[in-house]
């Protein structure tokens, strides 16, 4: 039987009345809110202190008012006004409880993006198709993937790599066409596989019919489905910038008005209370689904609403989040009611899943998005784990797993009953995983090996990024017309007016460019990898000729055999999807785990760092069996980065 708690609507806006926020509220009581105890956690981790800090009675009990000093203006006075205004919409924590798992078909898969410009080209102009896409299904379905994430393919100027969509419905002519997209989805499903769409409806792009129709006049009704506002003198409406620098905002002589974009000056921020927008919105949605698709990756979803009035942002705040104003959207007023109404009109119809990309959103705010019983999404992506407290993507730094372990204790302890973890640590968006832990060769397999393992042993859902199966890691840019991400170019462009030279601006954006991640797939040590027979919209790294699939499957000992040992391992034993997780005899070196329940127990040992430890259970002596680790042999100390799974008992 499957039960869910909800605490009555009459409770919860009696308690919401006596839990408002003020200026003369206690600091102890940001943690009883979502958003408050999010942002202090975030501002701990990326500050490396202890949240305990602030459950100190002495500290607890000072008033928010004093929160800029308390901080030295990390929190000034007007981010303090906004957050007593985010606090207030949802004034305390979510209480939902299951008394059993609901099982789910996306909880038990393993999920698989594919970036398509770079996974196959089939018909040699050097980018990446549906067909090419097609002609590997299998390779996936050997791998163990029960369901394939697309980065999107319909048609786009491609500014943003098809991030910016001009037509929703048709598909984009580098790929294919829409019988090529049919034929796809026909084959995927006939290998019992799922098709996930990615789809981006917080903005378009400027190309788009209804951003052209916008354009013709104020009395358009296509107006409306953007933000259009009146500048203030010869300056834009407020302060926001655009999270791919520069302002976020675009003019428009012939309307005398400004046009939002929080990301590129191409993508324009659709206007989510125009109800005919989301109409329209939820009408196409409804024609893919019809179609066969089975759910949706929904890309920047948590800023589809944004603060009425859209006032200034914090400057300071910049720092921390990558762009000023981001407060005023990164948890909207109406993000809630807009969830549950697209739900409603498109999603439940269907029985159709959806992830949703959360960019700064935190543990009890995704709570908030994803619960069962409030149906709005079924998962969300937290991507704090992809770097190191205080560091950013374009920091250059080597990555430190011990930092990685209390965030992975802390989703699975505290996101549980009803809510169910997403795990990723790669994707189109990020350099590789791998090369940020480490740039020694002799590790490379063992590490590649390790994050597997955390992905496959781990409460949650695994999301794999083309690549990763084979270790693929960063390439190397060394000049400007190496790079295609139109974030790195502008940021390179910044630093140029800002004095740097070219090869030190070079230098700062190199690091963290989404072209790590985008660069061809490795499929053969052959021309361009494999990838083409023609040179590629972006260069290959030479890497292919030592890691690719073909070599790979050929070793019983690859990355890529053991990723596919251990999905099997995972499919066999629901233990390792269902069961409980539990903290075992852990230090700060090691991360120590069991995953129980009524049939099996399996313990998970893992060694952090890249000398040896001495392991804190002697798994020799307690007769525990060795199912699979990413060291061949045994040994009686724990190497440098070991993971290894072991049976406790015997399977029932």
């Amino acid at each position: 039987m499957y039960l869910i708690t909800i605490t009555n609507d009459a409770k919860i806006r009696k308690r919401r009345r006596s839990a408002m926020y003020t200026k003369q509220s206690k600091i102890k009581t940001l943690f009883n809110a979502p958003f408050g105890k999010d942002v202090m956690e975030l501002l701990m981790y990326m500050s490396g202190k202890d949240p305990v800090l602030f459950r100190n009675p002495i500290v607890g009990n000072i008033k928010l008012r004093n929160l800029p000093s308390l901080t030295k203006n990390l929190i000034t006075d007007d981010f303090l006004d906004t957050l007593i205004d985010i606090l207030n919409r949802e004034p305390e924590l979510l209480e939902c409880k299951v008394s059993e798992e609901k099982k789910q078909w996306w909880k038990n898969a393993v999920f698989y993006q594919i970036y398509p410009r770079s996974f196959k080209d089939s018909n040699n102009d050097g980018i990446g198709d549906l067909n090419g896409i097609t002609s590997k299904l299998d390779y996936l379905k050997d791998i163990g993937i029960d369901a394939v994430w697309l980065s999107p393919i319909y048609d786009s100027p491609n500014d943003d790599n098809g991030y910016d969509i001009r037509d929703y419905e048709k598909i984009m002519k580098e790929f294919g066409d829409m019988d090529d997209f049919d034929v796809m989805l026909q084959e995927i499903h006939k290998r019992n596989m799922k098709l996930i769409m990615d789809l981006v409806i917080n903005h378009t792009s400027d190309e788009h019919f209804w951003f052209q129709e916008a354009l013709k006049g104020k009395e358009s009704k296509y107006h409306d489905y953007y933000i259009f506002k009146e500048g203030k003198g010869n300056r834009p409406p407020n302060n926001w910038t655009s999270a791919f620098k520069g302002s976020a905002w675009n003019y428009y002589p012939n309307l005398d008005e400004y046009a939002l974009h929080v990301f590129s000056k191409k993508q324009m921020d659709l206007n989510w209370e125009n109800e005919h927008m989301r109409k329209d919105i939820y009408q196409m949605i409804n024609r893919w689904l019809e179609k066969g698709v089975d759910g949706f990756r929904l890309d920047v979803i948590n800023l589809i609403s944004k603060t009425p009035g859209l006032p200034d942002g914090v400057q300071l705040l910049s720092n921390l989040v990558g762009a000023v104003g981001y407060e005023h959207m990164i948890y909207g007023p109406k993000l809630h009611e807009y969830l549950r109404e697209m739900r409603k009109m498109t999603f439940d119809k269907y029985d159709a899943f959806t992830v949703g990309e959360g960019a700064g959103i935190g543990l009890e705010a995704a709570k908030m998005m994803t619960c069962e019983s409030r149906k709005e999404l079924d998962q969300i992506f937290n991507f704090d784990q992809l770097n190191n407290p205080g560091k950013g993507r374009y920091d250059s730094y080597k990555y430190d797993l011990r930092k990685l372990k209390p965030l992975l204790i802390k989703w699975q302890t505290e996101f549980k009953d009803g809510c169910w973890p997403a795990l990723v640590f790669e994707n189109h968006d990020n350099p590789r995983f791998l090369s940020r832990i480490t740039k020694q060769e002799s590790f490379r397999d063992v590490v590649a090996k390790l994050v597997i393992t955390l992905m496959l042993t781990l409460r949650g859902t695994p999301y794999f990024y083309q690549g990763q199966e084979i270790g693929m890691i960063d390439t190397s840019f060394r000049d400007i017309s190496d790079f295609r991400d139109v974030e790195a170019i502008n940021m390179y462009n910044m630093y140029l007016g800002e004095g740097m030279t070219q090869q030190d601006a070079i230098k700062k954006v190199a690091p963290g460019t989404r072209d790590h991640a985008r660069i061809p797939m490795q499929w053969e040590d052959a021309a361009y990898g494999g990838f083409s027979d023609v040179r590629p919209w972006i260069d290959c790294s030479n890497d292919y000729m030592r890691y690719n699939v073909k070599k790979q499957i050929e070793d019983s000992e690859s990355i890529l055999n053991y990723m596919k040992s251990l999905i099997t391992l995972r499919k066999d034993n629901q233990t390792l999807i269902y069961g409980d997780f539990t903290l075992s005899n852990n230090d700060a070196d090691t991360f120590c785990f069991r995953r129980k329940d009524k049939d099996a127990c399996f313990y998970i040992e893992i060694n952090l760092l890249d000398t040896n430890k001495k392991r804190r259970t002697d798994v020799i002596r307690k007769s525990y069996k060795k199912i699979i680790s990413n060291y061949k042999d045994s040994h009686e100390l724990l190497r440098p980065y070991e993971a290894a799974i072991y049976m406790i008992g015997d399977k029932k």
